[in-house]
């Protein structure tokens, strides 16, 4: 049997960190210069950081957030959908069962696969700052990392279409008032209220807190089969269409596209 390549190792600076508070584990995506978009190596590194929380007997709770103002942008187009690892699936988190809470900080944008990462935490803080939003229809895609029905599960109906119809991004405020955002916070407050979040559950038992939450979870995933398959079905068809063509050759050359709905 032919064996994989081995990745060659990432150079430079973390493309993700990992802060210990006592129980609570941090994990900070730092691809600034990409506003954190996720590609083969980001994922990697998401992967490797929550399977330390999964593992490690002496982490009760995660904490994910971004870097540079930003929480991500989603997928970066360059890495061609290289971004799904063994146990997480995309971007190491998107298809991961978990026992462990997991609250998302949000500062700054979180669009696309950025929302998608969002939609797989189980507790959301966010700054005044954030923006939520999935604008892959506005390059010919579709949101192809659970948005599609996670985003309706999480959202009333008609602002999850909206989300999804439109591509519009909606702000903190909104995404409070509509239940996505559990904690609302001043610019650059999110991690210290999401941190202070995954102390509270962290006073409680551990054991109680795994199952009740893997019992949720049990019941809130038992369509994903079908979310999944619609999803395939939706992306097979937009792939095969001339408009995803144009939906990236115009972002790429940064104009506006000429749909022809083919």
């Amino acid at each position: 049997m032919t064996q994989p390549e081995p990745r060659p190792p990432h150079a430079g600076p973390p493309l993700v960190r990992t802060e210990r508070h006592g129980r609570v584990l941090v994990v900070r995506m730092c691809r600034e210069q990409k506003r954190n978009a996720v590609d083969r190596q980001l994922a990697d590194a998401l992967d490797e950081a929550f399977n330390l929380l999964e593992d490690d007997p002496e982490l009760w709770a995660g904490v994910l957030t971004g870097s540079g103002g930003v929480f991500s942008a989603g997928s970066d187009l360059a890495s061609l959908g290289d971004y799904t690892t063994e146990r997480g699936g995309e971007y190491g988190l998107i298809r991961r069962r978990r026992r462990k809470p997991l609250i998302a900080a949000v500062e700054g944008p979180a669009l696309g696969g950025g929302l998608e990462l969002v939609l797989a935490c189980d507790l959301v803080v966010a700054a005044t700052t954030a923006r939520f939003g999935l604008p892959e229809v506005r390059l010919g895609l579709v949101a192809t990392c659970a948005g599609l029905f996670r985003g309706p599960r999480a959202l009333p109906v008609n602002l999850a279409r909206e989300l999804i119809l439109t591509g519009d991004p909606i702000d903190a405020v909104r995404g409070h008032a509509a239940g996505l955002v559990n904690r609302l916070t001043e610019e650059g407050g999110a991690l210290a209220e999401a941190l202070a979040l995954a102390e509270r559950i962290c006073a409680n038992a551990p054991t109680a807190v795994q199952e009740s939450l893997a019992a949720v979870d049990r019941w809130l995933s038992a369509a994903d089969d079908l979310g999944w398959q619609a999803t395939r079905d939706a992306t097979d068809a937009v792939l095969a269409s001339q408009d995803h063509q144009e939906g990236i050759a115009a972002f790429l050359e940064k104009r506006p596209p000429r749909w022809t709905g083919r």
